[in-house]
C-alpha cells in the first residue's frame, strides 16, 4: 500500500501541483476551518491504497481522509491519510508522510508511516516498532528515557492550530515547563518520538486518520499516547504522546491544570 501511494506522492512532490482549500467547502456544522490544502497527489495516493486494499482484503473496510468510509461495518478497517502534512508537502518540505493504520473493532492493530522522499519507513509489528532508511537493514525503534518536563523536548505542528484560547493556554503551560520546543512536524514528529529523538508531542483537534496509524508505532516503541484527558487516542481529538510514562503523566497534569 505504501509503495503504491509513494508512486503518486513523489510524482507530484516539488512539482507545484494545483491546490484546493478544503476549508472553503460548505461545513454543515457551520464552524470556520483553518487553511486545509489538498492536491491531486493526496487523492491519487489514497485511491492507490484503496485499490490494493480492495484486491488483497476485499472484506475489510477503509476510512480515508479524501474519500470517506467504505464497508463501515467491517471488523477490520484500514485508516488512511495519504499525505499527512499536505501544507508542508505543497511547500516542498519533507515533513510529511503517508499514514496507513489497521484497526480491529476500532482498536489499532498495526501502523505505518512512510516518507518516500527521504526513503524512511516506520511501522509496527505485533510486538515492536521498526524503521528502515533507504535500503539499510531494519532497526528496532525505542523511545528514550526522560524523567521530567524540564529535561524534555516538545514539538507540535504549529502554534496557530491551538485556536481555542483554553487549549492555547494549556499548550503554553507545557511549553513553559519543557527544555526546548520546535514546530513543524505533523506525523514525522511521532516517528521521531518513537526513534528516541523527541520526548513529547502535544496537538489538538486531530482526526482519526491523523493518528490511528501512529498509535501502534509509538506504543510498540515504548511510548504512551492518549488524549489530553488520558483516554485512548484512536478517534483523534486533543493528543499527547510521550516517550516516557513519567513525562506523559506530567504533561497530562499540566495540560489540565486550572
Amino acid at each position: 500500500m505504501a509503495d503504491a501511494a509513494a508512486l503518486e506522492t513523489i510524482r507530484f512532490f516539488r512539482q507545484s501541483p494545483a491546490i484546493d482549500d478544503k476549508s472553503k467547502q460548505p461545513n454543515p456544522a457551520g464552524a470556520q476551518k483553518s487553511y486545509d490544502p489538498v492536491t491531486i497527489a493526496d487523492r491519487n495516493a489514497e485511491q492507490a491504497i484503496r485499490k490494493v486494499a480492495a484486491n488483497r482484503f476485499p472484506e475489510h473496510g477503509v476510512f480515508g481522509e479524501e474519500f470517506g468510509i467504505h464497508n463501515p461495518d467491517a471488523t477490520m478497517r484500514w485508516v488512511v491519510d495519504p499525505i499527512d502534512g499536505t501544507a508542508a508537502y505543497v511547500l516542498g518540505w519533507p515533513m510529511w508522510g503517508t499514514l496507513i493504520g489497521l484497526t480491529e473493532k476500532g482498536s489499532p492493530v498495526l501502523g505505518l508511516m512512510d516518507q518516500p522522499f527521504t526513503h524512511e519507513r516506520f511501522w509496527s509489528t505485533a510486538d515492536v516498532a521498526m524503521m528502515r532508511r533507504h535500503n539499510e537493514h531494519e532497526m528496532q525503534l525505542k523511545t528514550r528515557a526522560c524523567s521530567s518536563l524540564s529535561q524534555a523536548s516538545l514539538t507540535t505542528t504549529h502554534p496557530d492550530y491551538f485556536a481555542d484560547p483554553e487549549k492555547a493556554a494549556a499548550f503554553q503551560r507545557v511549553k513553559s515547563a519543557v527544555q526546548t520546543t520546535r514546530y513543524g512536524g505533523d506525523c514525522y514528529a511521532y516517528a521521531m518520538l518513537a526513534a528516541g529523538t523527541v520526548d513529547l508531542v502535544v496537538e489538538c483537534d486531530l482526526n482519526a486518520y491523523d493518528i490511528a496509524a501512529l498509535i501502534p508505532i509509538v506504543e510498540k516503541s515504548g511510548g504512551v499516547i492518549t488524549t489530553w484527558t488520558g483516554r485512548p487516542a484512536t478517534e483523534g481529538g486533543d493528543i499527547v504522546a510521550a516517550g516516557d510514562h513519567r513525562i506523559h503523566a506530567a504533561a497530562l497534569e499540566t495540560l489540565n491544570a486550572s
